[in-house]
């Protein structure tokens, strides 16, 4: 029978960990969003927009820490701790701490501020609509109030995508690091 001590370390509970975070933010930045915006009408794709994201964001600001408590340090005597311990190492800083930080921190950001701050201003939007007669992405003029918002959403949803890619390149940026020690 296989050796099954592999259950009792950190290692594959870390990689498992990684795969699923860097999965959920490839394919929600770079295939779910995309082939949503354009299958469904615009009503329908903001609706199911706010349903993915706050799930989509603590998704991803929970698994760095996960990522954190179960960073695998090195078997040697001498070498790295692990969980926290090692994140947290000196010699680690660049490699894992800098990378798994970045993520929480991107995460975090769009969890707790952005996300709601944009969906905030999509709502004032729908009531300005309902004033204005006409829908925020209808051709111009429009009102004085629906221009402010339409330029406070591009502003916030600019930053949230931005904000996200960051994760994910740190995201990216770890699984070198990741790949650098599998020898």
């Amino acid at each position: 029978m296989s050796d099954q001590s592999v259950f009792k370390t950190l290692a594959p509970y870390h990689i498992i960990t990684y795969g699923t975070l860097l999965g959920t933010q490839f394919f929600q930045t770079f295939v779910g969003g995309i082939v949503s915006f354009k299958a469904l009408p615009r009503a329908q794709f903001s609706q199911l927009q706010q349903k993915i994201f706050p799930p989509y964001f603590s998704i991803i600001t929970a698994l760095p820490v996960v990522l954190a408590a179960t960073y695998p340090g090195d078997k040697l005597l001498l070498g790295t701790a692990s969980s926290f311990s090692g994140t947290f190492a000196k010699a680690n800083r660049w490699t894992v701490l800098v990378p798994v930080a970045t993520m929480f921190a991107t995460g975090l950001a769009n969890v707790i501020y952005i996300g709601p701050r944009t969906t905030k201003i999509m709502k004032e939007r729908k009531h300005q609509e309902t004033r204005d007669g006409k829908k925020s992405y209808d051709p111009p003029p429009h009102s004085e109030e629906m221009q402010r918002l339409n330029k406070s959403f591009s502003a916030m949803h600019g930053i949230s995508s931005v904000v996200n890619l960051l994760g994910f390149i740190a995201t990216v940026w770890y699984g070198f690091s990741l790949g650098a020690r599998i020898s």
